[in-house]
């Protein structure tokens, strides 16, 4: 077993495609705006709400400037030093509850206090640079973690919570309703989430003022310039002040840590990359791993709560654009059809204007889906009449491959809104909590379609005459 054998595989193989992870993005034109901000709210939304709670159990020492500040910092640099332009990062809520235990130690400790909190508080996360050089990764959770995301659980909602959840909801499967056409329909599919979120905080400005103390309202964290938000920065000078034995200590905590680490980075990595979504380009475990454990000392160092995969949010992403590439696709294989047919072209020649489409938006076209097409098409145009002749504006959807428009601007993008969101704390404070809990209900319901956990249990309620084989 070489040393760093995995990770220098996975450069080279992404290397040979890092070029076309930029280049691919720009087919995309305009479009690609639209998972960039659904991505960039399932984001930054949960790592708000992380923030206000790890503002309330550190006593201010972390708030949500620092989850915002890195989950852009180590986003940005996945999306343009990562291998796998798919994963999502973000601060967890097993990172907040670590830093939690952390801090009750440290105040609860006299040789260390409220200031020795944060100098050595990631170092010790450099395990997981360990993994990838001897290709540890290959013992990663097998398939069973198919079900993991589905473990998404969220608690006390309000009136709001659940109205904001219904509404989201709806303009998730919005696009699928036949009787809605048009550039609203296209536009209420693509931006409900921020168009909820603007809607039920303009609510919540509606209902009176006399509602108990202990009901959380609204975020309660310091604006990104306030003294209580710098003072991390320069926690690299009190590194040398942390007794000696506190550091090496630090070592039992820190290898449980790791190994949630390992699982948590791994299992997203794996779920943004399912065998459903069809991609072609090399996956890049051992070195997305490696790069993990270097982006969780760089925040260590800063005095920022460490980013890592996070679920739903990586599989959300790779569906997201799973959906574009098939808009794509679609758009280009229906104008061909429709020239061809204006044409009054053979069933042989519309079948040959769709193939040239497909493969040159694919690159490797499946040949079922070309065969099944094709007999499709004849079959409608041999038929005399019996048969009702091949509508590529209806009938398409149906032979459209899965396929993802793998590049790395929505990843970029939505890492760079991020770290602006940073400036925006005083309108981010005006958000109600009950709409962020909100978001976390409906991440877990639009996680739930492809989940084999889930559509095991839906085949409980389907006769097994009609199950499809």
């Amino acid at each position: 077993m070489v040393p760093f054998g995995g990770v220098i595989s996975d450069i080279k193989g992404r290397a040979a495609c890092y070029k076309h992870d930029w280049t691919s993005a720009l087919c995309s034109g305009i479009k690609i705006l639209a998972p960039t901000f659904y991505i960039f709210f399932a984001s930054a939304l949960p790592v708000i709400a992380f923030g206000e709670q790890l503002n309330r159990d550190t006593g201010g020492s972390l708030s949500t400037v620092e989850t915002l500040a890195s989950t852009a910092i180590c986003g940005i640099i996945q999306s343009i030093f990562g291998g796998q332009p798919m994963l999502i990062l973000g601060v967890a809520e097993p990172t907040v509850i670590m830093y939690t235990i952390l801090y009750q130690f440290c105040i609860k400790s006299p040789d260390l206090g409220v200031e020795m909190f944060l100098p050595w508080a990631g170092w010790d996360k450099l395990i997981p640079l360990y993994f990838p050089i001897y290709k540890c990764i290959t013992l990663r959770v097998q398939p069973r973690i198919h079900s993991y995301e589905a473990m998404f659980k969220v608690l006390n909602f309000s009136c709001k919570t659940w109205g904001h959840l219904e509404e989201l909801c709806h303009k998730n499967f919005y696009r699928r309703k036949e009787s809605e056409k048009g550039w609203m329909r296209a536009i209420v599919a693509d931006y409900g989430i921020p168009l909820m979120v603007l809607l039920w905080t303009g609510l919540s400005y509606t209902v009176p003022n006399k509602v108990p103390s202990s009901v959380p309202r609204r975020l309660v964290c310091p604006l990104p310039w306030e003294p209580a938000s710098l003072y991390h920065w320069t926690v690299i000078m009190d590194m040398g002040k942390v007794p000696v034995l506190y550091i090496f200590a630090a070592i039992i905590p820190a290898i449980m840590v790791a190994g949630l680490y390992f699982f948590d980075h791994s299992v997203a990595s794996k779920m943004s990359q399912q065998k459903e979504y069809n991609l072609q380009k090399p996956s890049a475990y051992h070195y997305d791993m490696f790069l993990l454990g270097i982006m969780t000392l760089i925040c260590g160092l800063l005095g920022l709560p460490p980013s890592n995969g996070v679920l739903p949010q990586s599989p959300m992403h790779t569906k997201s654009l799973a959906v574009l590439r098939r808009q794509m696709i679609r758009k280009k294989v229906v104008k061909s059809a429709q020239d061809c047919i204006k044409q009054q072209g053979t069933g042989t020649e519309l079948y040959g204007a769709m193939e040239a489409v497909f493969v040159e938006m694919d690159s490797e076209p499946s040949t079922k889906d070309l065969n099944d097409l094709k007999e499709a098409v004849m079959q409608s145009s041999d038929s005399n009449g019996e048969t009702p002749a091949f509508d590529p504006e209806k009938h398409i959807d149906a032979y459209i491959p899965e396929r993802v428009n793998e590049q790395r601007m929505s990843n970029f993008l939505q890492s760079l809104l991020v770290g602006l969101s940073i400036f925006a704390v005083s309108i981010i404070k005006m958000i109600p909590t009950s709409v962020l809990w909100g978001y976390f209900a409906y991440m877990a319901i639009d996680s739930l379609p492809g989940n084999q956990f889930w559509e095991r249990i839906l085949l409980l309620f389907i006769a097994p005459s009609r199950r499809s084989k």
